[in-house]
């Protein structure tokens, strides 16, 4: 479980960078919508399986709420899962 939620945290956070700093450019100043269409479905899907494996983390490790909802803000800040990942995940592997 913990190597599971562990590359889903880091690929979660590498969609998730490439979303905003690489296909959204090319979509809007090069006219490019392929490429932030199909890593927008990755991102969309890394993002909902990071949620859920982190509830499940969450209740498994029965860590506070505080932790708890660290791990959850993480989804939705750039490079948080990252941070995540060596603050949290790292340690316990």
């Amino acid at each position: 479980m913990l190597n599971l939620f562990r590359a889903t945290s880091i690929l979660e956070g590498i969609s998730y960078l490439a979303l905003f700093a690489v296909t959204m450019p090319l979509k809007y100043l090069a006219d490019l919508p392929m490429p932030n269409k199909y890593v927008g479905y990755a991102h969309g899907v890394l993002f909902i399986g990071y949620i859920i494996l982190a509830v499940i983390f969450w209740s498994q490790k029965k860590w506070s709420y505080k932790r708890g909802f660290i791990l959850l803000l993480a989804s939705l800040l750039p490079f948080a899962t990252f941070y995540v990942d060596k603050k949290y995940l790292k340690p316990l592997a």
